[in-house]
């Protein structure tokens, strides 16, 4: 690794650390030439499949779209930033995990969807009625009593 400073080819490593949940190696540097110290991170190189839009347009996976529409869904609820990142993590080891070279972003969403229902259930009625395009107020009270349903399954379920 060379040197930021001084540009000399020789550096050692002081410390290694997990970093970003184990996706990545935090490195603490210093250079032997000029003795400054410097960090480095060391991620791997993974290729995300492309994602196949609803008009059947393909693009890349935009790590920062899918927070976006996650800050969207869970403003002003009482969610912190590590839940998004989770979210977020979930998305991208499915997306690895999938195999696949294209994954639909009906799929993407519907990853969301299911753990937004297990996180926030306003948040998840608020991604729902933009993902699922709802067009009028029953299509939306629909969700709201499948919701409940679920809710009232779970509540019933017998306790050994």
């Amino acid at each position: 690794m060379r040197c930021p400073y001084c540009f000399a080819e020789d550096t050692r490593v002081i410390d290694s650390r997990l970093a970003d949940e184990g996706d990545a190696v935090r490195r603490r540097r210093e250079c032997l030439a000029c003795r400054e110290r410097f960090t480095t991170f060391e991620h791997a190189e993974l290729r995300l499949p492309q994602i196949v839009k609803s008009d059947g347009r393909r693009e890349p996976f935009h790590e920062a779209k899918l927070r976006a529409g996650l800050q969207r869904a869970l403003e002003k609820r009482p969610i912190d930033a590590t839940q998004v990142d989770a979210i977020v993590a979930y998305v991208r080891r499915s997306l690895l995990g999938s195999g696949e070279r294209e994954v639909t972003s009906r799929q993407i969403g519907e990853w969301i969807m299911e753990q937004l229902r297990a996180l926030d259930k306003v948040a998840y009625v608020r991604f729902a009625s933009v993902y699922r395009s709802f067009q009028d107020l029953n299509a939306f009270r629909e969700e709201m009593e499948r919701l409940e349903d679920q809710a009232q399954a779970s509540d019933i379920s017998p306790k050994l």
